[in-house]
């Protein structure tokens, strides 16, 4: 409910501060007073768009400020899925500084308009002879069917199956799509495959390869230079061998007469051993070196194959290519499994579109049993408020089971006749502003024990009613005051009467400035206000009596 609407700098006003009663409450003044300017004020925390020429003072920020008790709202998820934090007393703030600029706040949080919108749409119910469009909504429609029906936990579980149902397709959707690209991608992924497999790759082979490829390449100069390498140590007349042999001779001669040749001998002797064995390996290396052009090109072969592999696939190691195999080779299990995936999913498809046409039989059995009562007792409520002769069919059609949706698949219209001999037909083509103001407040009057419904603010909805019929229509307004919070704004002193507070809106002058005011009536402000209502702007006493009359009545003493 709204428990509090500031208002400061905006149009005819320059500072007000209103607190609401969670019932019934009254908006009375003159024409031209500032009523509307003060529901204008409110729709902009409900995030309609202004213009800084509205501004009271042009060199000050307009700010308007509405405090809402949500805590019977069950808004939680709202705040949550906006980053928002929940508070039962929640504030709106709409700030808008004299160049035009705005922002607006949701707790003190910047929030953008359309946050601000949607939760002010789930906060005040504004209705007006000239915006009734919510009851030609067809999901407002299922709405009043399905509260009075009692539908709440049926069309949760068929909601909840709903869901389940939508992301099954959505997700064999997707599956569908990737399997038709995957196999359109199937014969290149297994050619790849093929080429990688038959290439039978072994981890280091590149590199054996590489350097055997290398000695073969050289083998001719290998050959050359270990020959040489030998003839230079062992074979020729001056070779080193001979050389050391002959150094260890001489120091041999000499041990006796100086024992520190003999030392210098032995290491002399082991020198001669490593450089014969040296010169021994370095003899089997060049026996083994040979030119052998068969397995150049078998080599070359090999390697060519895993060059053109690594170029093809842009990499440099096996390793890598290996790792692309089995990749290539999880892609093809994947397709093949893909499609007993598909089959599962459209198994599970079938199963849970058959239990919601189950759930939507039931929710369209559940609707229909209940369509005859909506239609008696909004015929009744019509009649109390001044239009006997209107009548309220509501059309209940089974759609087709390819056209299920999240409310079922019935497709409910609303259907009003307001005269007699007159065929029922859609409300925006046969109810005028005044009579579709009377049936939405009958069936918001019908459902408000049903569902937790905003405050609702009717705005002179009551034209061209009077006497008794507005009697019956403040009674509806103060019986739906009792499940929620009502505003109304009227010229009527019946409906007046029936309030819990009464504001008096008023134009006042300071300083040669008109600006609009508000105030909260005593009893006794009442009874003249009323009294003015009913008979002009000095009663007489009968007046009085009758607008006594009205709140003894109707209101409680205090």
């Amino acid at each position: 409910m709204l428990s509090r609407l500031i208002i400061r700098n905006y149009a005819l006003i320059e500072d007000l501060d209103i607190s609401f009663s969670n019932k019934l409450n009254i908006l009375t003044g003159e024409t031209g007073a500032g009523k509307s300017i003060i529901l204008g004020a409110l729709s902009l925390i409900l995030g309609q768009r202004t213009e800084s020429k509205y501004f009271y003072n042009q060199q000050k920020k307009c700010i308007i400020e509405g405090i809402f008790n949500i805590s019977g709202y069950n808004l939680v998820h709202f705040f949550e899925d906006n980053d928002l934090d929940y508070e039962e007393e929640t504030v709106l703030r709409r700030e808008i500084s004299a160049d035009g600029k705005s922002r607006s706040f949701i707790n003190d949080t910047p929030v953008n308009l359309t946050v601000l919108r949607s939760l002010g749409e789930l906060l005040i119910d504004i209705h007006s002879q000239h915006a009734i469009l919510e009851i030609n909504d067809e999901q407002f429609q299922l709405l009043v069917v399905d509260s009075l029906a009692a539908n709440k936990t049926l069309l949760e579980n068929y909601q909840e199956n709903f869901r389940a149902y939508k992301k099954t397709v959505s997700r064999l959707k997707q599956l569908e799509e990737e399997s038709s690209q995957a196999k359109t991608d199937m014969d290149y992924y297994q050619f790849q495959f093929n080429e990688l497999e038959q290439a039978s790759l072994v981890a280091g082979e590149q590199e054996s390869l590489e350097l055997e490829m290398t000695a073969l390449s050289h083998a001719e100069e290998i050959k050359r230079n270990l020959m040489s390498a030998v003839y230079l140590l062992n074979d020729n007349e001056q070779a080193a061998v001979t050389q050391l042999k002959e150094s260890l001779l001489q120091l041999q001669h000499i041990e006796k007469f100086l024992p520190a040749a003999k030392d210098l001998a032995g290491r002399l002797e082991s020198s001669l051993i490593e450089i014969k064995d040296i010169a021994s390996e370095l003899e089997g290396l060049e026996q083994k070196t040979q030119i052998d052009e068969g397995r150049t090109t078998e080599i070359g072969d090999r390697l060519n194959i895993i060059y053109t592999l690594q170029k093809k696939h842009r990499v440099t190691t096996i390793q890598e290519l290996t790792a692309i195999r089995e990749s290539l080779s999880d892609k093809l299990y994947s397709i093949s499994f893909a499609e007993d995936e598909l089959e599962k999913l459209k198994a599970e498809k079938q199963r849970l579109k058959a239990e919601l046409i189950m759930l939507s039989d039931t929710l369209s059995a559940s609707r229909n049993e209940v369509i005859p009562a909506i239609e008696e007792r909004i015929k009744a409520m019509l009649t109390e408020v001044g239009m006997p002769n209107a009548v309220l069919r509501i059309e209940n059609v089974l759609l087709d089971e390819d056209q299920l949706n999240q409310h079922g698949r019935n497709k409910v219209q609303f259907l009003f006749s307001a005269n007699k001999g007159q065929e029922p037909a859609p409300m925006n083509k046969v109810a005028s502003g005044g009579e579709l103001s009377r049936l939405m407040l009958s069936i918001k009057s019908l459902i408000s024990r049903h569902i937790a419904l905003p405050t609702i603010i009717f705005d002179e909805i009551d034209t061209g009613i009077s006497g008794e019929v507005a009697l019956k229509v403040g009674r509806i307004m103060q019986k739906l005051s009792e499940e929620m919070q009502v505003i109304a704004i009227t010229h009527l002193p019946q409906i007046a009467s029936k309030g819990e507070n009464h504001y008096y809106v008023y134009k006042d002058e300071k300083q040669e400035i008109t600006h609009t005011n508000i105030s909260l009536l005593s009893r006794d402000d009442r009874v003249i206000e009323i009294a003015k209502m009913l008979s002009g702007e000095n009663p007489g006493e009968f007046a009085i009596q009758h607008a006594r009359q009205l709140l003894e009545a109707e209101t409680p003493e205090g």
